[in-house]
């Protein structure tokens, strides 16, 4: 075991990373508080500085480095925050950076990169290939490297939210954190137990990429044969071994979110808070849920909130389906004059409001006999849906709900 973080390393990063970052103060939550029976409170870091809290241990990393080393260039490799991290505090330093991105990154966290001066290169289809190849560079060229969470300086870097949650809350129950690589989880859980070993820190990672989840069964870092998820920041093959350790040692329980948990919690944020949070962000909203109804302290560490408009307007529509706020019926109708207008009426009466219509008169050989409609109808949730489903039957139209396609 490597000589753990201290508190006296957590309060000269605390002091460091005040240089750059903004205050994300706690949000206390009346809903995700009534919906899952604990005092829950988010902390914000999606509205961060670069959009996400991986300034703070990009910063404080850099700010450890000799010039020389400043001299030569910095690397790193990133799905995208850390990236923005590094290139806003390389900014800072007076140095040149270099990322390496995954070609699967939103476009919106590439602009964001280079906007902060850095020399962006797309490789790799996960972040695991894109972190070889700048380490590849790094050696070719002489480059420092910084590793977006194998570090456990800038693992200490990243425990600063931490001290700030217990400054603000100081007798939080439970730190729910998102987990991919694990430098996040690796700082907030070593200072937790640090300052109160009482607290439970609470690992959160995608069901389609968790490497941590694996490792800790295993006892040792293991390296997934793949990863599918829509929170490409957390989208990892295997935790660091560097932080693993610390992992090993702090982390009470890891729970696996899958992809479809994310996009109603998007859902929530948007709606109940008004904040957009990206997937690796939502993690440990999803995860709320997962947790007894105790009544206990709660904190959801909103990792980042960098999400590109064309991810946004999937998860929306994907989420509007999953909660039943939009569906799909099709009824089959004898082929006559008026009766569209009476399937519309009766959705009318049960205040369904129809936003597509498809007709297909080719489903029966014998037109007049049956063609089919397809309604794609908005409404307030399943039991609404429910509602006009049932008044269609009553009507005698037999509905068959479908699969809703936007």
């Amino acid at each position: 075991m490597p000589e753990m973080l201290t508190l006296d390393a957590f309060e000269q990063a605390s002091e460091k990373v005040k240089e750059v970052t903004q205050k994300t103060e706690l949000v206390e939550s009346p809903y995700f508080s009534q919906a899952t029976g604990n005092r829950v409170f988010l902390k914000p870091e999606n509205m961060q500085r670069t959009g996400a809290y991986k300034v703070r241990g990009a910063y404080y990393k850099i700010s450890t480095l000799s010039p020389e080393e400043l001299d030569r260039g910095l690397i790193t490799a990133s799905a995208g925050n850390h990236a923005q991290g590094v290139a806003y505090a390389a900014a800072r330093a007076g140095a040149k950076a270099v990322v390496v991105m995954p070609t699967t990154t939103p476009l919106i966290k590439v602009e964001r990169t280079k906007s902060y001066g850095a020399e962006v290169v797309l490789v790799g289809d996960v972040y695991d290939e894109s972190c070889e190849y700048a380490e590849q560079l790094a050696a070719e060229r002489g480059y420092t490297f910084i590793h977006p969470f194998n570090d456990p300086v800038l693992a200490t870097g990243q425990g600063t939210i931490a001290m700030e949650i217990v400054q603000e809350l100081p007798l939080v129950d439970t730190i729910l954190v998102p987990v991919g690589g694990g430098g996040l989880a690796c700082g907030v859980s070593t200072f937790a137990k640090l300052y109160n070993p009482k607290i439970r820190v609470i690992g959160v990672e995608p069901a389609g990429a968790a490497c941590l989840t694996a490792s800790l069964d295993a006892g040792h870092v293991v390296k997934l044969p793949s990863c599918n998820t829509i929170a490409d920041g957390t989208a990892v093959l295997e935790p660091g071994d560097k932080v693993f350790p610390y992992l090993q040692q702090n982390l009470d329980e890891v729970i696996t979110v899958p992809d479809e948990e994310l996009i109603v919690a998007f859902l929530d944020m948007v709606e109940n808070h008004k904040m957009i949070v990206e997937n690796s962000g939502l993690l440990t909203v999803a995860a709320l849920k997962h947790l007894p109804a105790e009544n206990r302290r709660v904190v959801s560490i909103l990792s980042g909130g960098n999400m590109d408009v064309i991810t946004m307007s999937s998860v929306v529509q994907h989420g509007l389906i999953q909660r039943d706020r939009i569906f799909t019926v099709s009824v089959l109708l004898p082929d006559r004059p008026g009766m569209l207008v009476k399937v519309a009426s009766v959705i009318a009466e049960k205040n369904g409001n129809v936003i597509k219509l498809e007709h297909n008169q080719f489903v029966s050989t014998n037109r007049n006999a049956a063609v089919e409609l397809r309604v794609t109808i908005e409404a307030y949730g399943t039991e609404h849906k429910r509602q006009i489903v049932q008044a269609l039957e009553e009507d005698g139209f037999s509905p068959t709900c479908v699969q809703t396609s936007l």
